[in-house]
């Protein structure tokens, strides 16, 4: 049986102890996963928030939950989602990617992935191991990692990627529930080509609507680039396809 790939919007961090609309479609996500294919054993998450110019991947036993956010609500920090890793989902990637992957343990599991998974999977028990999203190479490079990558999903891995669409915090609106022209216009624009299989206009995001207010920074958007090449062309449904507070995309995907 074959795991899906997930992209999701995380946001804020505050996701993770929220109760809404777009985190009961998150759980609905795992619930449908688990229902369908049974528990992976083991998530790939490629999370948005270990930005490095070269590909890592994980090895810890037990990796570290990572509170890479500063004045946030006391709650927040206090939510634990313990996970442990998996020595072969590691090895496995090592030997897909060959020497153009390194094991590095100087992370561990940020708020891109626990934060989102805390709805999906709020029962702890899949291990994790992170990849990082490299910015050094392309797009289309990035993409053929996720082509690489793809084999997982054959092997009982769900391959997991967490960013945004559009996340621009220098034009973020607090107190908004809704998201600017330019962010629904690009939004629109991503989602159309997902829908559609044009996976030329994803990697070539730039020559979008907007791209700069979009992604003034790559690496939110890089990990849909990543989930995309894991997808290997499968049918994709949209979910959370919600924009918020100005200038952030919730929007997620899954194929299957």
């Amino acid at each position: 049986m074959k795991f899906p790939v997930v992209f999701t919007g995380h946001g804020s961090p505050m996701l993770a102890i929220e109760n809404n609309n777009m985190t009961e479609e998150m759980a609905e996500i795992g619930r449908h996963i688990l229902e369908k294919y049974g528990k992976p054993k083991g998530i790939l998450s490629i999370s948005a928030h270990w930005y490095r110019n070269k590909t890592y991947i994980q090895s810890a036993e037990a990796p570290e939950q990572i509170y890479d956010m500063y004045g946030f609500p006391e709650e927040l920090y206090q939510l634990k989602y313990p996970v442990k890793g998996n020595k072969e989902l590691t090895d496995r990637v090592s030997d897909i990617l060959g020497s153009s992957v390194s094991v590095n343990d100087e992370w561990g599991i940020d708020h891109g992935t626990w934060a989102v998974l805390v709805h999906m999977f709020p029962e702890h028990d899949i291990p994790v191991v992170q990849l990082s999203v490299n910015g050094y190479i392309t797009p289309e490079e990035n993409y053929d990692i996720g082509r690489k990558l793809s084999a997982l999903r054959e092997e009982g891995y769900l391959i997991f990627a967490s960013g945004n669409v559009v996340h621009n915090l220098m034009r973020i609106k607090w107190d908004s529930d809704d998201g600017t022209k330019q962010t629904h216009m690009f939004n629109d624009y991503i989602v159309d080509a997902v829908v559609n299989g044009d996976t030329k206009k994803v990697i070539n995001y730039k020559e979008g609507p907007y791209p700069i207010y979009a992604a003034p920074t790559p690496e939110h958007f890089l990990p849909l680039i990543y989930a995309l090449g894991a997808a290997n062309g499968d049918p994709v449904k949209v979910f959370n396809n919600v924009c918020t507070q100005g200038s952030i995309a919730m929007t997620g995907f899954i194929w299957e």
